[in-house]
C-alpha cells in the first residue's frame, strides 16, 4: 500500500499554487534553512532557497480484523498464519467492509477538522508486486471518506522549550485502503519470501498539503498526529511495529517562482529519522542546484546508518495505475442526525454525529487543562503528553501528595524522566510507582528529609527492592534531625574529637 500511494501528492505539486504562500511559510523558513544547512542565497545572487515539505502518512487502524476480511490482525504472528481466502485473492472471494475501520476513519477525520463525505467510493489501483496477490489495491481515489481538514502543532524556537510557536498544516484528505503483504529478502539464498499476514490490514492514509519547510516541522506534525490517533484509539501508531509509516515529499525553489521538482522519501518509520531525512534531502537538492545540476523526480529511501537519502527508483508517476471503480463494493453511505431515516436500524449504519459526541479530549485540550488546573508551564504540559502515561502518572502523584503541583512537575520531569530515559524504560515499566514517589515527596514536604537525601532515596527506589521511602530513610540514616539537644550533642562530639587530635 505504501508503494502504491503518491497520486494525490503528484496532483498537488503539479498545481503548484496549493502551498500556504511565501509570506506565511517565510516566517519560519530562515530558521528551518539554518537547521537543514541550507545555503542562504544562490551563486547567481538570487533570493534564499525556499524548502517545501509535505507528508503522506499511513496509519494502521486499530481493529481486531482486517479491512475487508475476518482475518485477525496481530503483530509478529508466524508468517502466513493470518491469511483468509480473500487476503490470498482466491477466485470467487468478495470483500466485506469492516465497520470498525469506517468508524475509526470518521473519528480521525472529525478530530482533524475534516469534512466527512456522507458518500465515499472505493477504487481499484492496479500495480504488480509479489506481496499483492490480487494485482491491485482497494483504496479511495475519487471520493475519500474525509477531506479539507487541518492539524495544529507546536515546536520550540532554537531548541528552547520556553519559546514555542504554533503552526497549522492543512489536511487534503483521509482515505481508507488495504495494506499489502511483506516481502522478506533472504540475501544468503538469493530469494525473496512473502508473508501475507499484513495483506488486507486496514489503513488510513492522511495526505497533508505542502505547508511545511523543514524536518523539525514535519516531525512535530507527525508527533502531534500520533498523539491524536493514540488518544482516539483509532490507531496504536507504534512506528517500531510499522503502524505509522511516513512518506516525505520535498522540493526547493526561490520565492516567487513555481515549486521545484520534488522527490519522495519513502517508508520512514521513526520521527527522529523523518526530521533527519527531510533536512538532508533539502540540503542535497540545494547543493545539486547550486552546482548546476537538476533534481530528478524520483523515489528515495533514508539510510539511517549513513544519515542520508539514497535513490530507489524513478518516480512511479510514469506507471499507469488504471484506476477503476471497485465493482464488489457499493458506495459507502454515512449519516448524521438529520439524514438518518426514522425506520433505519441504528446498528447497521455509521452516524457521524454519534461519533462526534463521543470524541475524547484531544492532546491540545488536555494540555490546556493541565496548565489551567495545576498552574504548570505550557512547555511542561507538552513533555507530560509526549511521554505515554506520564500525564496520568503526574496527576496520580499530585492527588497523593501534599506538595504543590509546580514542585511535583520538577520531580517528574527532572528526576523521574531522566531515570526512565537513562534505563530506556517506559512510564508503565517504571519500578517507582506514583504512590512511592508521592510518599517520598510527602517526606520532603514534612521536612523529614532534605532534597539531596530525597534524590538518594529515589535512586534506591529505582532498584525495585520493594522498600518504602521511609524504610530507606531509616536504613540509610538520611532523616533530618529536628531535636536541638541531639544536634548539640553531635556538634559537641565533633568539637571534642577535633580537640583530641
Amino acid at each position: 500500500a505504501v508503494r502504491a500511494c503518491g497520486g494525490a501528492w503528484r496532483r498537488t505539486w503539479q498545481r503548484g499554487a496549493l502551498g500556504p504562500g511565501p509570506a506565511r511559510r517565510g516566517q519560519h523558513a530562515a530558521a528551518c534553512n539554518a537547521r537543514a544547512g541550507a545555503v542562504p542565497a544562490g551563486k547567481s545572487g538570487l533570493a534564499p532557497w525556499m524548502p517545501v515539505v509535505g507528508l503522506e502518512i499511513h496509519a494502521q487502524i486499530s481493529s481486531n480484523s482486517k479491512l475487508f476480511s475476518g482475518s485477525q490482525v496481530q503483530f509478529a504472528a508466524p508468517p502466513n498464519s493470518l491469511v483468509s481466502f480473500f487476503d490470498a485473492s482466491l477466485p470467487g472471494t468478495l470483500p466485506v467492509l469492516n465497520r470498525r475501520c469506517v468508524e475509526a476513519a470518521v473519528m480521525t477525520g472529525l478530530a482533524l477538522n475534516c469534512s466527512i463525505n456522507k458518500k465515499s467510493l472505493f477504487d481499484r489501483k492496479h500495480y504488480f508486486y509479489a506481496d499483492l496477490p490480487a494485482g491491485y489495491q482497494i483504496t479511495q481515489q475519487r471520493v475519500p471518506i474525509a477531506v479539507n481538514g487541518s492539524l495544529s502543532y507546536s515546536l520550540c524556537i532554537d531548541n528552547k522549550m520556553s519559546q514555542m510557536v504554533t503552526k497549522t498544516v492543512r489536511i487534503k484528505q483521509i482515505q481508507l485502503e488495504q495494506d499489502s503483504g511483506k516481502s522478506l529478502h533472504d540475501d544468503t539464498r538469493s530469494q525473496t519470501l512473502v508473508d501475507l499476514n499484513r495483506a488486507g490490514v486496514g489503513l488510513m492514509e492522511v495526505v497533508m498539503e505542502p505547508d511545511m519547510c523543514c524536518g523539525e516541522e514535519a516531525a512535530a506534525a507527525v508527533r502531534e498526529l500520533q498523539l491524536i490517533l493514540q488518544t482516539l484509539g483509532s490507531s496504536q501508531a507504534v512506528m517500531a511495529e510499522g503502524q505509522l509509516r511516513v512518506d516525505a515529499n520535498v522540493s526547493v525553489h526561490h520565492p516567487g517562482e513555481p515549486y521545484g521538482v520534488r522527490t519522495e522519501v519513502k517508508n520512514i518509520n521513526s520521527i527522529r529519522f523523518l526530521a533527519k531525512a527531510v533536512d538532508y534531502e533539502i540540503q542535497r537538492q540545494i547543493e545539486e542546484l547550486e552546482n548546476g545540476g537538476t533534481i530528478l523526480n524520483e523515489t528515495r529511501a533514508f539510510d539511517s546508518k549513513l544519515g542520508c537519502t539514497v535513490p530507489m527508483r524513478d518516480k512511479e508517476g510514469k506507471q499507469d495505475y488504471r484506476f477503476m471503480p471497485e465493482p464488489n463494493l457499493p458506495p459507502l453511505i454515512l449519516y448524521d442526525a438529520k439524514s438518518l431515516p426514522a425506520n433505519m436500524n441504528h446498528q447497521q449504519v455509521v452516524n457521524i454525529d454519534w461519533i462526534h459526541e463521543r470524541l475524547p479530549d484531544l492532546p491540545s485540550v488536555k494540555r490546556a487543562k493541565l496548565v489551567e488546573q495545576y498552574g504548570i508551564l505550557p512547555e511542561h504540559s507538552f513533555t507530560l503528553l509526549n511521554e505515554d502515561g506520564l500525564a496520568e502518572f503526574f496527576e496520580n502523584v499530585v492527588n497523593q501528595t501534599q506538595m504543590k503541583p509546580k514542585k511535583v512537575i520538577g520531580w517528574i520531569i527532572n528526576d523521574l524522566l531522566s531515570h526512565l530515559r537513562q534505563h530506556s524504560v517506559t512510564v508503565k515499566e517504571s519500578p517507582v510507582s506514583s504512590l512511592l514517589l508521592a510518599d517520598l515527596l510527602n517526606l520532603l514536604v514534612k521536612k523529614d528529609i532534605s532534597s539531596t537525601a530525597a534524590k538518594q532515596v529515589l535512586a534506591e527506589l529505582w532498584k525495585g527492592e520493594g522498600k518504602t521511602p521511609l524504610e530507606i530513610v531509616k536504613e540509610k540514616k538520611l532523616g533530618l534531625i529536628q531535636d536541638e539537644k541531639e544536634l548539640e550533642q553531635i556538634c559537641q562530639a565533633v568539637i571534642d574529637r577535633q580537640e583530641n587530635e
